[in-house]
């Protein structure tokens, strides 16, 4: 899969699972300049499934458009 991005409503909380870039043909890559379809400053809580750039790559676009990282915890599988 590549451009992993899935968010999670909850009625406490906005939960968006991986934020990840398209790879591959060009068509695919192109959609990483598309607006993400998410309201930054609603989104709670960020997990990551594992630390490949199509499912955490976008992480700096979400940052630089204001969502703010109070915790970031790294699960000691991801960094074997």
């Amino acid at each position: 899969m590549t451009g992993s991005k899935h968010l999670l409503k909850t009625s406490e909380l906005n939960i968006l699972i991986d934020c990840g870039l398209f790879q591959g043909i060009k068509s695919l890559r192109e959609q990483n300049w598309q607006p993400l379809n998410l309201d930054i400053a609603e989104t709670d809580i960020v997990i990551l499934t594992h630390t490949h750039l199509d499912h955490c790559g976008y992480i700096p676009l979400l940052v630089k458009n204001g969502f703010k990282v109070s915790l970031l915890e790294i699960l000691e599988s991801m960094i074997k």
